[in-house]
């Protein structure tokens, strides 16, 4: 059973009570599935956060490098195609540097760019700012939304002059499923003119190999970011887990093009999650589905996005570390 899709945004903290009502109905809705899961977002804590940055450094976990590699070797051409672009929307903010590399790629174009960050990381979107405010004349501002509502935010106030290009970067379409996928990127096209842009960051498909060692590192520090989502259960909903009992497990599913991650109880235990007014015994060698990351082919990418209403425009590959950026054109 593939999880029910979900926003891929980050949520960084709860602090407020209608948050605290969803992460609850979302814990209980989740954990009493078959197979139980917990939606991916919820992994983006402010120590997930930080255990996610420091994974994007590891030498197996390529993609953040691949993908700064191609916008430091094509931005200027991103931005010479689509010239004149005005308004630059970044779903899913990030720390900003990729979004800087394409920024600083050509001075010509660079000091002419509104930019908007949408992201509900609060923490996220102050990262992504301060690392785009030195930039001459570019002009940043921030939205504390999910993708969807901070999307129609920005565009509804753009004059008919503007032209926009969306930010989607980092692979995260793969975290949707593929309905889901086609679905979230369909909603940008809605938000879209004829003639505005979306350049995608997916991660192709590769050796089981490499993509274990990715998901799974030498080091523990995927083991943790996922564990960590128990502890946060226990801090935030009065949770019981004993952490210690459950091991990380990446799984690749080749007949779905998918990495999943698991948590896997290594000795039976019955849980209380007070906040979510849950209880439930997992027995030794069941799982918890916390994450599935889809892996693309090129073609797959371009007939995702021309179903949604776009013209290819260009697609480039790192071919050493297998990622895809690709432009397109609303239509």
């Amino acid at each position: 059973m593939t999880p029910r899709p979900v926003n891929a945004s980050r949520f960084v903290g709860i602090t407020d009570a209608a948050a605290i009502a969803e992460f609850a109905t979302d814990v209980r809705y989740y954990l009493m599935q078959s197979p139980r899961q917990l939606p991916s977002r919820y992994l983006y804590d402010p120590l997930g956060s930080a255990l996610f940055e420091a994974i994007c450094h590891l030498p197996w976990y390529r993609i953040t490098r691949a993908e700064e590699r191609l916008l430091r070797s094509h931005g200027a051409e991103i931005l010479r195609t689509l010239a004149p672009v005005s308004t630059i929307i970044e779903l899913g903010s990030g720390n900003g540097v990729k979004l800087r590399i394409l920024a600083e790629s050509d001075e010509t174009l660079a000091h002419a760019l509104d930019i908007h960050l949408v992201d509900v990381s609060s923490s996220a979107l102050e990262a992504s700012a301060r690392t785009l405010e030195s930039i001459d004349a570019v002009r940043v501002t921030t939205h504390q939304e999910e993708y969807e509502a901070g999307l129609y935010a920005v565009t509804e106030n753009l004059e008919d002059k503007d032209r926009v290009m969306v930010l989607f970067l980092g692979s995260n379409i793969g975290n949707f499923d593929p309905p889901g996928a086609e679905a979230f990127v369909r909603s940008i096209r809605s938000r879209l003119r004829p003639g505005d842009a979306l350049l995608l960051g997916a991660d192709l498909v590769k050796p089981r190999s490499e993509l274990l060692l990715a998901y799974d590192d030498p080091l523990g520090v995927t083991a943790a970011f996922n564990r960590n989502l128990l502890v946060r259960i226990n801090r935030e909903l009065g949770g019981d887990f004993d952490v210690d009992r459950f091991a990380h497990e990446a799984v690749w599913n080749e007949s779905e093009s998918r990495i999943e991650m698991h948590l896997l109880a290594r000795r039976a235990q019955t849980v209380h999650v007070r906040g979510a007014d849950l209880a439930f015994t997992i027995a030794d060698g069941d799982r918890i589905w916390t994450e599935s990351s889809y892996k693309y082919r090129p073609a797959g990418i371009a007939r995702l996005l021309e179903t949604a209403g776009f013209r290819l425009v260009s697609q480039w590959l790192d071919r050493a570390d297998q990622f895809a950026l690709t432009l397109v054109e609303a239509v």
